[in-house]
């Protein structure tokens, strides 16, 4: 998978992405990040890239040119998905993220000040994306935390993939509790079931862990999942779990 940023700051983006899990998917060669600064395209010799809004208003709006020359400098094909993040754009979720991660290359464009030129995004016929209900100074991080969450969805970038099929929101529910060793400390266990060795009666309480913890803390989502479970033993797990829940 192969990530182009085009971002007035890619510092942050070559930063963040020197780090832990990222750098090693760089360094094997399963994703590549690429930062490409649309300020190095400009022709102002001041190196300008935003100007006044026509028919006035606070802020500054970043121009068409800079953004069209940098786009046009990127070698794309058909598997190619542009994204522009933006507060306006449908939210990222899980479901996307693995969409996005069956493509071989994304373009991702970050903006800051006021936004864009309405045309930048005609012109690359890209694709709004959100990360969430609230307005941040750019697109720096929104473009880091998708890479991220893409990332883990490639097949290859984790050590076992099984390690993204339980992540929360993976099948609709979130993820089991977690423990390791000590056994015991302050007074605190580890459930029983975990360190007896039955690997079927752990991957049961795991699912149903599963469905619990989805109802206490995302009641929305375990209402979702239980309308479209088919499986029969979820469905016999479910049961358990509701009876528990309303006792």
């Amino acid at each position: 998978m192969k990530f182009d940023v085009l971002t007035l700051f890619p510092e942050m983006i070559n930063q963040a992405c020197s780090h832990s899990i990222i750098a090693r998917g760089i360094e094997s060669g399963v994703i590549e990040i690429n930062a490409v600064n649309p300020r190095d395209f400009t022709k102002d010799k001041h190196k300008k890239v935003d100007d006044t809004p026509f028919g006035g208003g606070a802020g500054m709006v970043l121009m068409c040119q800079p953004y069209f020359d940098c786009f046009d400098s990127i070698e794309k094909d058909n598997n190619t998905e542009v994204i522009i993040l933006s507060p306006q754009g449908q939210t990222f979720n899980q479901k996307m993220s693995c969409k996005l991660a069956e493509k071989k290359h994304i373009i991702m464009i970050c903006g800051h000040y006021e936004g864009f030129d309405e045309r930048i995004k005609l012109y690359t016929k890209a694709k709004e994306v959100s990360i969430g209900d609230y307005v941040l100074t750019g697109g720096e991080l929104p473009a880091l935390c998708m890479i991220d969450s893409i990332s883990r969805n490639i097949d290859g970038f984790l050590g076992k993939i099984d390690s993204a099929h339980y992540d929360s929101f993976a099948d609709g529910l979130l993820e089991y509790p977690q423990y390791t060793k000590p056994r015991e400390y302050y007074g605190l266990s580890v459930p029983e079931v975990l360190v007896g060795g039955n690997h079927l009666e752990i991957a049961k309480w795991r699912r149903k862990q599963q469905m619990l913890v989805t109802l206490k803390k995302r009641p929305d989502l375990f209402e979702k999942f239980q309308k479209k479970c088919e499986n029969k033993e979820d469905l016999k797990l479910l049961n358990e779990v509701i009876k528990e829940f309303q006792i």
